[in-house]
């Protein structure tokens, strides 16, 4: 019988020890991978662009973001053709999160799939779990919106800026609030 990795509890959404040797050096490569990103010099979008297919392999055509970016581990964002993420967002990408094309993400949006256990005794064990996230082909996602682990963003869909979504939000819709609420 072979024991199961945190990695793979990591990956099918159960309890995982974050400290886990593997899971912090994969994330360390990830902090240096940002922070090259977002210390290159503006303009070099040569050097940028290599960065990024190295920190998010799987993504289209036209992707760019504008540092400082940070994220978990960058292998779990699948980023489809034509995405743009402004200043200052976070991707904690614990579990996958797949982004559509043609996506545009204000500054200051932060994308959470990693959560804790809401029992005290629980979140005392130090250890963690998390949700996908699921976001269409079209959307806008304002500034300063929040992603919370689980949530699927239909097609063609516009989050207001400052935005809490913690619920799935169908195609062809606006959602604005904390919590984010359908128009």
């Amino acid at each position: 019988m072979t024991d199961i990795t945190e990695k793979e509890k990591m990956l099918t959404g159960e309890y995982y020890n974050a400290m886990d040797s593997q899971l912090s050096a994969e994330r360390a490569k990830a902090r240096q991978l940002t922070h090259r990103l977002n210390v290159t010099e503006y303009g070099d979008s040569e050097a940028a662009v290599k960065i990024l297919k190295e920190l998010i392999p799987e993504s289209g055509k036209h992707f760019w973001i504008e540092p400082p970016f940070y994220c978990d581990y960058g292998y779990n964002i699948k980023v489809g053709d034509a995405v743009y993420f402004n200043f200052n967002c976070v991707v904690l990408d614990v579990m996958p999160v797949t982004i559509g094309s043609n996506v545009l993400f204000g500054p200051n949006v932060q994308i959470y799939t990693a959560t804790h256990p809401v029992d005290a005794e629980e979140r005392r064990k130090w250890l963690e779990f998390a949700e996908t996230i699921t976001i269409g082909d079209d959307c806008w996602i304002g500034g300063g919106a929040i992603i919370c682990p689980g949530v699927t963003i239909g097609d063609r869909c516009v989050i207001g800026a400052g935005a809490v979504v913690t619920k799935d939000i169908p195609d062809d819709s606006i959602a604005v609030g904390n919590p984010a609420r359908v128009r």
